[in-house]
């Protein structure tokens, strides 16, 4: 494997008083090998495997469990119990996502819910850094009645979110429902066919670009 390494700047020999070819022919050596060096690094970063070599703060998690609500009037964390990438981006106590560099990030999660009532209901998800709710980053699905008893009405929750970030924040999903029968649903791997199993949310966080 190439790696990429940091050409230092040329040692340029003192310029004699006068012309003189031998030191006219070691000054372009010098630059011809520091421009060399200079190239195959951009070849490396931009040629036909460009971007192979720059690592850039990402991370993906998942949940393996089923969240319910005791309180339509409570507001939750959405939980993340595992861990799928983990570059410069993680989660602490469960729900906290937090980031090793300064940046801005984008934010997608989609969210497994479920309604096993006999009418509709909705459910909100938002965000919050640090604690504090970020305005208008609400949003709020809804969910038809079930189709029958033990056959609830499903639908995926979406969403992508840019948010900026330094190394002392942390990010956390929250919801509430209008029914505590409305939920965050999990499925076991199901069979005939054979397929993955159903996360009750997936989460990725990638970096975007530095903050000013």
């Amino acid at each position: 494997m190439t790696i990429l390494q940091h050409p230092a700047a040329p040692n340029l020999p003192l310029a004699p008083g006068q012309y003189d070819s031998r030191y006219q022919e070691q000054f372009n050596n010098i630059l011809r090998l520091y421009f060399n060096r200079l190239n195959n690094n951009l070849l490396s970063l931009f040629g036909s495997y460009g971007g192979q070599y720059i690592q850039l703060p990402v991370g993906s998690f998942y949940d393996t469990t089923d969240q319910s609500a005791a309180s339509t009037t409570t507001a939750y964390p959405v939980i993340l119990n595992s861990t799928a990438i983990s570059n410069g981006v993680g989660v602490q106590n469960s729900s906290q996502i937090y980031v090793t560099y300064s940046g801005y990030y984008n934010i997608q999660f989609s969210i497994q819910l479920t309604n096993d009532t006999n009418a509709p209901q909705d459910i909100d998800i938002w965000f919050r850094k640090n604690g504090t709710d970020i305005a208008n980053s609400n949003s709020r699905f809804g969910l038809a009645a079930r189709k029958s008893p033990g056959d609830p009405y499903h639908i995926i929750a979406s969403l992508n979110f840019i948010v900026s970030m330094t190394p002392n924040d942390y990010l956390q999903l929250y919801w509430c429902t209008t029914n505590t029968s409305a939920r965050i649903e999990y499925y076991a791997a199901p069979s005939s066919p054979t397929r993955p199993a159903i996360p009750s949310v997936i989460l990725t966080a990638t970096f975007v670009s530095g903050v000013e």
